[in-house]
Parts: C-alpha cells; structure tokens; sequence
C-alpha cells in the first residue's frame, strides 16, 4: 500500500535487514551474516540503529536519542550509512535468509577434544623423535632429495598445493564451526605465491572465538611437520629424504607468519587480542611520520590524531617490528630457500658450458628446472604489478568521486 504524501521519509519505520549486534569494549559491531558487511558503531549509535529495527521512524528515533542522550542525532546520516552498508531492504526485496553453513560437523570434528588430543600425541612423538635422531630435524640441505632438479621442482610444486591447501581449510572449517563462510585468493608475500582465505564473519562473534580460527592454519602446518618427520623415522631413502624436505618447506611457512610487515596470521592475532582496527596502515605511516621528522619535512607529516587511538598506542611499538619483519623475511631466504636454489641455478647453467659433457637427459634436467624457477619469480611480480595497479586505480576513483 502506497504511503500517505503527506508523509516525509523521516515519518515512515525503514526495512532492515536481520542484523547481529557485537558489543567489544566501547564499540559494537553490526553487521549482516549472509552478506558479511560490517561496521563498527559508538554504544550510542549502535542503540540508535536498535530503534530503528524495531521499528521506529528515524524523526522517533531522533526523539528517542535527545531525550536519551541531550542532544539531537542526524538520522539522516546514519539511515544514509545503513543504505550504504546493504542493512536497509530495498523496495520490493525480500528478508535475507542466511543459508546454511556446510561443513560445520566436520569443523567441530576438526576440533574436538580427541583430535586435539591426536595433534598433540603427533607434535610430541615428533620431538622425542628429534632428540633421539638429530639428523631427523628439518634443514636447507633436505630440499635437495635427488639429482635432478626439475623433479625436485616439480615434487614440491605438487606436493605444496595440498598442503597449502590444507592450511587454508583449516582456517575456513574453524570459521565453519561457528557459522562462518569463507573465500580463497591468490597473492603474494614477498617473494612466495601464497593462497589466502578471508574469513570476514569473525568481525561478528566474540573476540575470544576468533582466535582459534585465525591460527588454525599454523596449528595444520606444525601438525604436519610433525608427521612427516614420523615418518621419516619409520622410513629411509629418497622417501626420508623427500619427507624432511617436505618439513623444511612446511617450516618455511610457519615462519611466513612472522613477517609482519604482510597482514600474516600472527599480525591478525596480535589486532584481535589487542581490539586494533588498522594497525598496519598506522604503523607505516607512524613510521614516515618519524622518517619525515628526522629529514626535517615538516610539511609531509600526517596528522597522528586522526589515527583510532588503539592503534596509535600500539603502534608506538608495533612499527618498529615492521622493518623486523623484512630483516626476518631476507634472512630466512639467505638462509633457507636462497642457497640451495642458487646453487641449483648455478649448476644448471653449468651444465650447458663448453667441455662439461652433459647427457641429453642432464640438459633437458637443467632447462625444465630453469623454465619452472624462473616462472614462478614472473608469476609473483606479474601479481604484485597487477595489485598496485588494482590499488592506483582504486585510489584514482576515490579521488574522483
């Protein structure tokens, strides 16, 4: 039934969407389910925006938050923030219904207190394993498990795509335990091709059930490092050997969580247990602030009180860990992968050289090898090329509009 026209927009109750309500400290979360679109409120506004699902006018609701409160609301920017954000049913649109979340038994199997118990059995065998076989513990010189190295290549390409895999579907059945969906990209950390999954349903539970989700991808690599070391115990060979280079890798990525210059696991545990909202574009521009100080430009530097407080206080220290986290990340590749590749690259080229009397099989060896190596450097640049383009023209629209 069409409204009265002597009614004005302010007069008539808005259709809301279902919305949950997250109180945090001195912020509430509101947000919807089935679309995952979030957004953080002052206790007054998110009381504000109850009014208005339960059916008040926003001229009510502005009466409403006067009497309340002292002093009159706009309603209009909040009705226009709650449009916006896909809270207010259009004309015509039907209630959403958030569909039902799969794989959530499988989640809480993933999780239940006998499979923590079986992690557990296999980290500790592990250990004891170690110290009873030191040769057992994880390094560079594993990766090289045969003399050829395309096949090695090739081993660990195929066999790191399930185990990243695994990684992220840990994190996504942790998330599926509570009701959360996921999605999966590819990207890049420094100079690594990774898979990440977002898991933007965490913003609407209590921060304490987050934190399961978020480091439930590092509790999957430390479970299979452990078990390919078992097995390499059990085992001899080019299968021992394959299982220890399998580890290393495996270790890599768990040290991939501590650069913190990239938005890793542990930089979003160390956010949720601290309540930040966007500590990392805080703390490097608290780091220009200071680099801008000590040349004397004076003009460059942004105004720090604009910053969320949280992460102006963290971000006093947090920052400093930023430029830790490329010392760790160029260290683990002088270290880890750098050497050994290197020397691989190194040999390869050897093999085509005058006088060396390489086999036909040795040089289609090194070409393969080089070809995959060299692919996946172009791969990681083609991707960092394309997300600073996808970011200028981001930042070109914002401009504009």
């Amino acid at each position: 039934m069409a409204e009265p026209a002597h009614l004005s927009s302010d007069d008539i109750p808005l259709a809301l969407h279902p919305l949950v309500y997250l109180e945090d400290g001195d912020e509430v979360t509101i947000g919807r389910r089935d679309t995952e679109s979030y957004a953080i409120f002052p206790p007054d506004g998110a009381e504000l925006v109850r009014r208005l699902q339960e059916g008040a006018t926003p001229a009510q609701a502005a009466d409403w938050y006067e009497h309340t409160y002292g002093e009159r609301a706009d309603v209009g920017d909040v009705v226009e923030a709650l449009r916006e954000l896909g809270f207010v049913r259009a004309e015509g649109e039907e209630q959403a219904d958030p569909e039902p979340v799969r794989w959530q038994r499988l989640g809480r199997a993933v999780f239940s207190p006998a499979a923590w118990l079986c992690y557990g059995l296999a980290v500790a065998w592990a250990v004891v394993s170690v110290v009873r076989r030191p040769e057992l513990l994880p390094s560079p010189q594993d990766l090289v498990f045969s003399h050829y190295y395309a096949v090695i290549t090739l081993v660990l390409l195929v066999v790191a795509v399930p185990l990243i895999a695994l990684h992220e579907i840990f994190h996504a059945l942790a998330g599926r335990r509570l009701g959360i969906r996921s999605r999966t990209r590819m990207s890049y950390r420094f100079y690594f091709l990774v898979v990440e999954t977002s898991l933007d349903g965490l913003a609407g539970v209590e921060r304490r059930k987050r934190y399961l989700p978020i480091l439930a991808g590092m509790v999957a690599d430390t479970v299979l490092i452990s078990l390919a070391v078992i097995v390499a115990g059990f085992t001899h060979g080019l299968t021992a050997r394959l299982c220890l280079a399998v580890a290393f890798t495996t270790f890599i990525r768990v040290l991939w969580q501590f650069f913190l210059y990239l938005r890793t696991d542990v930089y979003v545990l160390i956010t949720t247990v601290l309540g930040c909202v966007d500590l990392h574009t805080t703390s490097l521009r608290m780091l220009a602030n200071r680099a801008n100080r000590l040349l004397g430009r004076t003009d460059r530097l942004t105004d720090e009180s604009l910053w969320h407080p949280v992460d102006r206080r963290v971000a006093r220290w947090y920052s400093w860990l930023l430029p830790a986290g490329y010392a760790l990340s160029l260290s683990t590749f002088l270290w880890g992968i750098g050497p050994v590749f290197l020397n691989m690259i190194s040999a390869s080229l050897d093999r085509f050289g005058a006088g060396h009397g390489a086999t036909w099989v040795q040089l289609l060896d090194a070409a393969v090898f080089l070809v995959l190596t060299f692919a996946q450097i172009a791969i990681a640049l083609w991707l960092a090329a394309r997300e600073r383009i996808r970011s200028r023209r981001a930042r070109l629209h914002h401009v504009i509009a």
